[in-house]
């Protein structure tokens, strides 16, 4: 991802300089259903529909999760281009360009004749989730006031597990016709699209930080012109972050991609497995809760925690043999700790990253999703070599590699990371940047 200068060297934080203009409630509450749409139904939702393509399109394991893999590398090459297309063009214009995305892909699966058309959904799936990061992530730090900013991040973070508790009932609806399911996720899709750009103000770039057009009207705000683009060098503790957000996607890949297809292969009713489902996205509301609890315990503590917990949840599935209620144990474990990690990273890369937040964020959130594009096909050949049981289990062991990969207690950048240093939405007052951590973006979110 390219670090860009938004704040063009003007002196108020992007934050407070609209806030009074957009109500937070107002863009929390569209970045949420936009991220609701791109990641848990565009994206994730695909997981939840392997058996129905399994046998519709003739699908192996291996094939099953080179499908997956395709629409995660489409999510890494979208995340760079819309960091740069949002200092461009503006929050407004690339969110709904993440939405038409997703609306795009969603009816390309649902239109599907064969394999063939179904992964080029699936890829422009994986895009409306990369594009619509970063610019939610511009829209939240401009115009939300920096003491509810990372409430705010916590709370757009969580949408990932509403659209996936969504898509499960879709599924349960049209059990026997799943395309109209996926026709139903390309409605909600184009839904969101226009809500949150009625919500995000327009970006024009050119004129004074904060002022709207006639009368302050904050839907014609000019924003400055980014200085440069340029990729921060890496900084102390940069590379713990990448790692562990590498392991965190290729851990997770077990369950996103073939955690329905082994619960149902192993004995779960199709209204069971389903179920789970929605369990799983359920749960994974609690990471809303996310920027308050690595505030108490410290990050460290919470990441080592949650990877224990991914891995339980994931290895957890497999021995469940598709008993009830095992499986929904399970999946809302899986669900509750993978929303809350990817919410972990999102604050941990703006500590790391203090002078260019957006690409400490940005870079961690490339990693979960190249994590979950190189293991997807491998869990898949294990799958069919070994069996699903061996494939969670190594899926398992990575996520408990990756519990030692957390930020230490006494992280280099000496900013918030050990705990009970830092309020939510407050800046640090240990970091070395001093004033410049107070207008961070604070990040991209799921993975």
């Amino acid at each position: 991802m390219v670090g860009q200068r938004t704040d063009g060297g003007a002196s108020p934080t992007a934050a407070s300089t609209g806030a009074a203009g957009v109500p937070a409630a107002g863009l929390a509450a569209a970045g949420l259903a936009l991220i609701a749409a791109c990641y848990g139904l565009a994206r994730f939702a695909y997981g939840l529909f392997v058996p129905a393509f399994s046998i519709e399109f003739g699908l192996g394991a291996a094939q099953a999760g080179a499908i997956a893999s395709a629409g995660y590398t489409g999510y890494c090459a979208a995340v760079v281009t819309a960091s740069i297309a949002t200092a461009r063009l503006g929050p407004r214009a690339v969110a709904a360009a993440a939405g038409a995305a997703a609306t795009a892909g969603t009816a390309l699966i649902a239109a599907a004749p064969g394999a063939g058309v179904l992964c080029a959904g699936v890829v422009l799936a994986g895009v409306s989730s990369g594009a619509a990061s970063p610019p939610l992530a511009q829209a939240v730090a401009r115009w939300v006031a920096a003491e509810r900013s990372d409430r705010v991040q916590s709370v757009v973070n969580s949408g990932t597990g509403l659209g996936v508790m969504v898509s499960g009932p879709l599924a349960l609806l049209f059990a026997e016709e799943w395309r109209l399911s996926w026709a139903a996720f390309a409605v909600a899709s184009a839904a969101a699209a226009v809500w949150t750009a009625a919500v995000i103000p327009s970006h024009r770039f050119g004129g004074p930080v904060g002022r709207g057009g006639p009368r302050g009207d904050p839907r014609t705000v000019r924003a400055p012109v980014p200085r440069r683009f340029s990729v921060p060098r890496l900084a102390p503790g940069a590379v713990r972050l990448l790692a562990a957000a590498a392991a965190m996607g290729a851990a997770s890949s077990a369950v996103w991609t073939f955690g329905r297809d082994v619960a149902v292969s192993q004995g779960a009713s199709a209204s069971a497995s389903t179920v789970m489902w929605i369990v799983l996205g359920g749960a994974g509301l609690l990471g809303a809760l996310t920027g308050d609890a690595g505030a108490r315990i410290g990050l460290g503590r919470a990441w080592a925690i949650g990877m224990a917990g991914l891995a339980a949840a994931t290895f957890g599935l497999a021995l469940a043999s598709g008993g009830v209620p095992a499986i929904y144990v399970a999946g809302g474990l899986f669900g509750a700790v993978y929303i809350a990690l990817s919410g972990l990273l999102l604050l941990w890369g703006t500590y790391v990253y203090s002078d260019a937040p957006a690409f400490g964020v940005g870079a961690a959130f490339l990693l979960i999703a190249a994590g979950q594009a190189a293991a997807s096909p491998v869990i898949g050949m294990l799958k069919e070599a070994f069996g699903p049981t061996a494939a969670f289990a190594a899926a398992a062991a990575l996520a408990v590699a990756g519990a030692v990969l957390g930020p230490p207690r006494k992280a280099p950048s000496g900013g918030g990371l050990s705990g009970g240093t830092r309020r939510p939405g407050a800046a640090s007052t240990r970091c070395p940047a001093g004033d410049k951590s107070r207008s961070r973006i604070r990040g991209h979110r799921r993975g």
